[in-house]
């Protein structure tokens, strides 16, 4: 509720104060703003603009200035007529918060746009830049820009900086329900702009749809914008902020971080019931130390579960019925696994659950429909994709299943020629709507993790989310997965956890063994893959690797560990940190050929310098000492992960 309104007309100029010291400087004669911090102009003729003319409005019309007090702190508004519409551009201001948030608000008849950006300006020079991707479809990757070189346009957020102290500017939007946003820098030039597509990035073959919320209203989404000593600070704070902004929808999860094993990391079209049964009962009597801290593990039977049914959807369950009881007999918790929003047969016949044919609720994309990753895209908020949602996870909750793998969501945010829903006009909105829904039907029961999805709007819906695309064994698909963690790791306060995907150990080194088993320790939750149905060497690994205790205790660490370093490219971290209570754990990676070794200061790993270390690595149990800075040799293709704690002054 607002509590205080002040109108300030006859001042050239207006200064919005926020954090320590900080403050916008608003020019009223001709709409442009300088953002200043540290004392010195980090942003400068910043201005707004809507629809697609980027030019901004430097005619001399009448501005004045509101504030009002909002919770925990104040909002500005500075408006002025936009071709007969009541033009906003505001401010939202924090106490305790140095970082502040801005949209253009549109009022009045007719108010709609495809196209905003509360904030395009010229930024001090920096040298690095953060490319995000919109999903993590399609082995999409993360990338340090050098931005001495060509421009690039980042889905949501980014951050540009300095590679030598990291101080730096985050820029991104903390709001997602109706817009895709782009966040483009080039030349100097900084610009968040909602209303972004692009054919590879987030795979759209259309322009964005039109926003109008109401005919009356049409608001841009808030953009964070963030000057910090250290840029990774600032993404953590930007993943903290789109949880407030846009507050969980799915139920609280109360459980512990989760550890699982899932059937497409080897067994794929091979599953079956007795193979899945003798994968619960090696965990159940051969691994039984691999455990979450609330002594669970899921068993998640994915894609070609249905060879456990006749009749696909709408045949028999009482294989997979048998399988739940299964695992619940034998103390482990079944998943499953499912694409919502997507046809795989792309064949007319009647949508399971309804009365429709799937001709009618497939996606539209110029005419065409949207075929992508060998699937069709299905209009969200058709109501024969919620009757087959309904009716689908219906049956997953009659047959006993407390986990559910939902996959290929992304195509639910489509960009579409239109939507059964009159009142969506968005590939946002429909995934919004599609989401909702299938969150409802849900009813609280299950845990929720997505494979392929939005990387920043997905996470009001679930409660883990798989960090980058398939991978599965090797050191370059670790080193894959590790790209994102680099660079994503903030992610893990979107959601409650990230995932690295499937933890695969047959045919592969034991060192890569150790890489991969590392990457999922470093990013989030432990999924593993392997065909613990058969003999194998596999067998051995795990019961080696997935149940020694003190890897464990690293594994169960609640956050994601912090990069330490970053490289120009696509080139992954090689150090992770993770700064708990009484130790400090360190995980160090070699990608490489050859052996290699790596040096960290332990300020970098927010240690005292002048403080003596006792170091245990825990992969060979190996004991040493460090001060000052902390030299690691590791083989190739390989990864140790070493725990710091201070020894005490004899």
């Amino acid at each position: 509720m607002l509590c205080l309104s002040v109108s300030l007309y006859a001042q050239q100029t207006a200064t919005i104060p926020f954090g320590k010291n900080n403050r916008i400087v608003y020019d009223l004669r001709n709409g442009t703003y300088a953002v200043w911090a540290g004392g010195k102009a980090v942003i400068r003729h910043a201005y707004a603009f809507y629809d697609e003319s980027t030019s901004p409005d430097t005619a001399r019309v009448p501005r004045s200035m509101k504030v009002a007090t909002i919770p925990n702190g104040k909002q500005y508004t500075i408006t002025s007529a936009a071709g007969g519409l009541k033009r906003e551009h505001v401010f939202y201001v924090y106490n305790n918060d140095d970082a502040f948030y801005t949209a253009v608000v549109l009022r009045g008849t007719g108010a709609r746009s495809r196209y905003m950006s509360p904030l395009t300006g010229e930024s001090i020079p920096y040298t690095s830049g953060v490319f995000v991707p919109f999903d993590n479809d399609a082995w999409i990757k993360y990338r340090v820009v050098d931005l001495a070189g060509a421009g690039f346009t980042a889905s949501e957020v980014t951050a540009v900086y300095d590679s030598v102290s990291n101080a730096g500017i985050v820029l991104g939007s903390v709001e997602h329900n109706n817009w895709k946003t782009g966040i483009r820098v080039a030349g100097g030039q900084l610009s968040a702009i909602a209303g972004w597509t692009d054919s590879l990035v987030t795979r759209d073959g259309i322009r964005h749809g039109i926003v109008t919320q109401g005919d009356t209203l049409c608001s841009s989404p808030k953009i964070m914008v963030a000057v910090k000593a250290d840029w990774r600070k600032g993404m953590e704070q930007y993943a903290v902020a789109n949880r407030r902004a846009e507050p969980r929808y799915i139920f609280n999860w109360k459980g512990a971080k989760p550890f699982g094993w899932n059937s497409w990391g080897s067994m794929q079209t091979k599953l079956t019931l007795p193979k899945a049964k003798q994968v619960v009962d090696f965990f159940a009597d051969s691994c039984k130390a691999f455990r979450s801290k609330d002594g669970n593990v899921y068993i998640d039977l994915d894609s070609y579960w249905d060879n456990l049914t006749q009749g696909g959807m709408t045949g028999d369950f009482s294989q997979l019925k048998a399988f739940a009881d299964y695992c619940k007999q034998r103390g482990v918790k079944p998943g499953i696994y499912w694409a919502p929003f997507v046809d795989w047969s792309k064949s007319p016949r009647t949508v399971e659950g309804s009365h429709y044919n799937y001709e009618e609720v497939w996606t539209k994309v110029n005419g065409q429909y949207h075929d992508f990753d060998g699937c069709r895209a299905m209009d969200p908020t058709h109501p024969a994709t919620r009757e087959r949602i309904a009716y689908l996870i219906k049956r997953f909750k009659e047959a006993g299943f407390e986990m559910i793998k939902i996959d290929f969501i992304g195509h639910a945010a489509i960009e579409a020629d239109h939507y059964y829903d009159p009142s969506v006009h968005t590939g946002m909105q429909a995934f919004r709507k599609g989401m909702e829904f299938l969150v409802d039907q849900l009813d609280s029961k299950m845990l929720v993790y997505a494979a392929i999805s939005p990387s920043m709007a997905t996470g009001r819906y679930v409660h883990t989310r798989r960090i980058a695309c398939d991978a599965f064994k090797s050191i370059d698909e670790t080193a894959y997965t590790l790209n994102a963690t680099s660079l994503g790791w903030w992610q893990s306060k979107v959601y409650d956890y990230a995932d690295a995907d499937h933890v695969v150990f047959e045919g592969a080194s034991i060192g890569a063994n150790r890489a991969r088993l590392t990457s999922a320790i470093v990013t989030g939750t432990i999924i593993t893959g392997d065909d613990y149905s058969e003999p194998g060497s596999a067998h051995v690994v795990a019961q080696q690797l997935l149940q020694n205790k003190e890897v464990l205790q690293a594994a169960q660490l609640e956050d994601a560990f912090l990069p330490v370093d970053h490289h120009t490219g696509e080139a992954p971290s090689n150090l992770f940190v993770y700064n708990a209570s009484g130790y400090t754990y360190l995980a160090v990676l070699n990608y490489g050929k050859q052996a290699a070794t790596f040096s960290a200061g332990l300020d970098k790993l927010g240690l005292n310098t002048k403080q003596a270390y006792r170091c245990k690595e825990l992969f060979s149990g190996k004991i040493s000492e460090v001060k000052g800075t902390l030299q690691v040799s590791v083989d190739a293709a390989d990864a140790v992960i070493i725990r710091l704690e201070a020894m005490r002054t004899r």
